[in-house]
């Protein structure tokens, strides 16, 4: 075997940048060395180590807020309120006022679409009925989708809390559904301006913080939904999350180099409520990836390249020195899975001075 040189080359340095897990299958052995052909020994080592590998990234984020949606006006008239940017309205929260008469917040996933009344049925009667009981205004009511007379006598208690007209009707003149609590990103009218049925007001988010990031095509299929990991936040305090949601649809990173795809990715935070900051702040997503167990590791540095394709190191033993060819696992905090090579735990391996 011929001399070889430490792995300094580009295709290596992309290599332990890749950080995937590879198997790389080293040359035969050319016979015996002469006393003239001995590797000479390396001035420095480091050893072979076993334990557990685990890959890591590290990913520039946006902190911000989730689920944006639109709240449409449900009735026509003059704006006479608007919340503030940034306010979080729960559920019976006002959200606008139309001619003087507030929109209120209920939650439910049907939107309001027609004026609810005794003796109908469907599922935004469903919704409707769960918000009477969850407010207090709902004794006696089966959470079922039939607007009954237990239902009339609930809308009126709930009109009168609220100073309306104790019709036992409802409709999208005074109520709009929500899955959550939303918060306002921006109004879509200002005040004193004129707004018909279906007419954007209010563009919402949830109330709850979230990060999203853009992670490399090639590096999507080391993560997954449910996936813990760590956000490095402004103010330099770290919160822990999950990986909520991976997007499908491939995009092209405009800030990188070489124009690399990328996907959405969105975290959500463990304890959200603790989690501070501006809204759009730049944050960093620590992730953690591939995971071996009881693994033979050694320093990427002491990785050789060797003639004819392939990696291998050199094994110190006894004051003498030689090269042994080894298979490459993952890449993880500097150190790389070898395997191969009679290597074993305690062994020590050249690597630069």
């Amino acid at each position: 075997m011929k001399h070889k040189k430490f792995l300094l080359t580009l295709g290596a340095t992309a290599l332990v940048a890749a950080g995937g897990a590879v198997a790389v299958t080293m040359p035969a052995d050319s016979g015996s060395r002469s006393e003239a052909e001995q590797v000479s020994v390396p001035t420095a080592t480091a050893g072979v180590t076993k334990g557990d590998l685990v890959t890591s990234d590290r990913a520039k984020g946006t902190l911000g807020f989730s689920a944006e949606r639109k709240i449409s006006a449900g009735g026509q008239g003059v704006v006479t309120w608007l919340p503030g940017g940034g306010k979080t309205i729960g559920r019976d929260g006002k959200l606008y006022e139309v001619d003087g008469s507030a929109v209120f917040l209920m939650y439910g996933q049907t939107p309001a679409y027609r004026v609810l009344e005794l003796g109908d049925e469907g599922e935004d009667v469903r919704q409707l009925k769960a918000n009477l009981i969850a407010l207090g205004f709902g004794s006696g009511l089966a959470a079922d989708d039939e607007f009954t007379e237990g239902t009339v006598r609930g809308v009126k208690a709930w009109q009168k809390s609220h100073d309306l007209k104790e019709t036992g009707k409802i409709g999208p003149e005074s109520v709009a559904f929500a899955p959550a609590a939303v918060r306002v990103q921006d109004a879509e009218v200002t005040v004193g301006g004129r707004v018909a049925p279906g007419a954007g007001v209010l563009t919402t988010t949830s109330s709850e913080r979230v990060v999203q990031f853009d992670l490399e095509v090639a590096k999507a299929g080391r993560y997954k939904s449910g996936d813990a990991v760590t956000v490095e936040l402004p103010d330099g305090s770290r919160a822990k999350g999950r990986i909520s949601a991976i997007g499908r649809t491939a995009r092209t990173d405009e800030q990188s180099a070489d124009k690399e795809p990328v996907i959405k990715v969105t975290v959500e935070f463990d304890a959200p409520d603790k989690v501070a900051g501006v809204d759009k702040a730049p944050v960093t997503v620590l992730l953690t990836g591939e995971r071996r167990d009881d693994v033979l590791s050694v320093p990427v540095e002491a990785l050789l390249a060797v003639d004819g394709g392939g990696f291998g190191v050199r094994v110190v033993e006894a004051g003498r020195a030689r090269d042994v060819r080894v298979k490459l696992g993952i890449f993880a905090n500097g150190r790389v899975e070898v395997s191969g090579g009679g290597l074993r735990e305690g062994m020590k391996v050249g690597v630069p001075a």
